[in-house]
């Protein structure tokens, strides 16, 4: 720990940056393999996989609501409580193989302590950020959570490739490694939590619910957008390596281990770009890279689908390299939390209405997930991300808006 606090120059910070590692490698291994678990243990379609995401995402849509309740706690105790909650949904994945409507169960609570912990931990990362390096702060929150993004996607394919891990098994270990990251980062949260006491302006014992402020619609433009964006990438992005090409747990895992790596010199950079170019710039390079990514998405699934070029492999070497630069692409969306910091009336509206806006994104989410299997299903995959470029425009338009001397 001692490294860590004089390497970041603040104990603090150095001990939300162990919390944002265990929560990422934790996060990290189930994003890996919680598509291939439903292929290979509930045997899942496209419609099913996109079911799947009511309950999973549901958690997001209620963000808001739970945080109000539990205002009183403070931004801190809430962090904590939703440790405890994805290691208990964890375990129990991991101990037993439960009926598909009990693994919805679980998945729902393993899923509502990981949503709770997204809006405070950039509420509780920006308030620890000294205010002229607020930039630099989250482009280190940002490498450290890609950094073990990323070894939790190397545990993965070593673990699935060598099977030392697997879904036919009745222990299943991937989630029980996941769920012992989760109580580290509980005991971490804890020691937080008495480090920050009366510190934080976010957490404040203020009641607070929905926050619609006119001055942050522009946000809120964007979390939605966000919601079909980061639904189809997360979901449907996955489910083409699974599902068109067949590819199990190990070659997810492979994707995960190059996003990660990549990522964590990126977000850095990320992070700079944030204090040198501003808020303008960065909301281009989000829209403009959303718009790229997935229109190229759309004509290689559809060559894949229709069979143009029979055995092209290339066709699977651009999709892995679209699956990659898409989660690179995901990065850059942490400007929307900065550009609600600089626009906020007073700090005590940052956590509302961050929570707000990923109540709204994942209402999105659920209808977009919907939508999506259905069109998957009866007009091919290819207009799934069609669908998606089309929306990244309402990405440009909104940074058109942003005035040009807007600062972090």
């Amino acid at each position: 720990m001692g490294i860590l606090v004089k390497y970041f120059g603040n104990r603090k910070i150095a001990l939300f940056i162990l919390l944002v590692a265990f929560v990422a490698f934790g996060n990290g291994l189930c994003d890996a393999v919680l598509s291939n678990y439903y292929k290979e243990v509930y045997f899942v379609d496209a419609i099913q996989r996109a079911f799947i995401e009511f309950p999973r995402e549901l958690p997001g849509m209620l963000c808001v609501v739970v945080i109000a309740l539990l205002s009183f706690l403070g931004d801190m105790r809430i962090a904590l409580i939703a440790q405890v909650l994805a290691s208990i949904g964890l375990l129990i994945l991991g101990i037993f193989t439960p009926s598909f409507t009990i693994m919805l169960i679980f998945l729902f609570i393993y899923s509502l302590g990981m949503h709770l912990f997204m809006p405070l931990s950039d509420s509780i990362g920006m308030s620890l950020a000294e205010p002229e390096h607020v930039g630099k702060r989250v482009g280190q929150y940002g490498s450290t959570k890609t950094a073990f993004t990323f070894v939790s996607g190397l545990v993965a394919f070593i673990g699935f490739r060598m099977n030392w891990l697997s879904f036919q098994s009745d222990i299943k270990w991937v989630f029980l490694l996941a769920c012992i990251a989760f109580v580290g980062a509980t005991i971490v949260a804890y020691h937080l939590l008495q480090e920050t006491k009366g510190t934080l302006k976010s957490s404040t014992k203020k009641k607070f619910s929905f926050v619609l402020r006119k001055e942050y619609k522009l946000y809120y433009i964007l979390t939605i957008l966000n919601g079909v964006q980061k639904q189809i990438a997360y979901v449907f992005g996955s489910w083409v390596v699974i599902d068109l090409l067949a590819k199990g747990a190990d070659t997810m895992s492979l994707l995960i281990i190059l996003a990660g790596f990549l990522g964590m010199f990126f977000f850095r950079y990320v992070g700079k770009w944030i204090d040198t170019k501003g808020i303008r710039f960065m909301m281009y390079l989000d829209a403009l890279s959303f718009i790229f990514v997935y229109s190229l998405y759309g004509f290689v699934v559809w060559s894949i689908s229709d069979n143009w070029f029979p055995d092209a492999k290339w066709a699977a070497l651009v999709v892995y390299t679209l699956f990659v630069l898409d989660r690179l692409s995901m990065q850059v969306g942490i400007i929307k939390s900065v550009y609600l910091r600089s626009v906020a009336v007073q700090p005590e509206d940052v956590t509302g209405a961050l929570s707000t806006g990923l109540s709204l994104d994942h209402l999105v989410s659920i209808v977009a997930a919907q939508i999506s299997g259905f069109i998957w299903v009866q007009f091919g995959p290819q207009w799934v991300f069609f669908f998606a470029a089309f929306l990244s425009l309402g990405n440009l338009y909104v940074a058109s808006l942003v005035p040009k001397e807007q600062k972090a």
